[in-house]
């Protein structure tokens, strides 16, 4: 990355959030970890945690939204699928409520496109 990439990414792994990580440790430990500086995207660059976000309204990166959409849809089949499973720790409608989410995060990064 030369530093002048003015746009808004998604990181790539949707549900490795460090952020949330951070808050959980400082809440119950009182401890706070250092956030990395920089994060691989979805369109393979390493930018600046800042030049993230996880909101589709904000990401300018069109290889980042088109990952983020197929990413959502994957996590939706996940959840759907686990949501099937015998014995399960969440239940069919759970699951559903879940996977709802992810399609509607998936729409709005497609929208986003447009």
């Amino acid at each position: 990355m030369g530093g002048n990439d003015p746009h808004i990414h998604v990181e790539s792994k949707v549900l490795h959030d460090d952020a949330a990580v951070r808050n959980v440790l400082a809440s119950t430990f009182g401890l706070a970890g250092d956030l990395p500086s920089l994060v691989t995207t979805g369109c393979g660059l390493r930018v600046p945690h800042a030049m993230t976000s996880p909101r589709p309204d904000e990401v300018t990166c069109l290889a980042c939204r088109q990952q983020a959409r197929r990413e959502q849809l994957r996590l939706a089949e996940w959840v759907e699928r686990l949501g099937r499973m015998p014995g399960s720790a969440i239940s069919p409608s759970q699951a559903k409520q879940a996977a709802d989410r992810h399609h509607d995060l998936a729409e709005k990064f497609a929208a986003a496109e447009g």
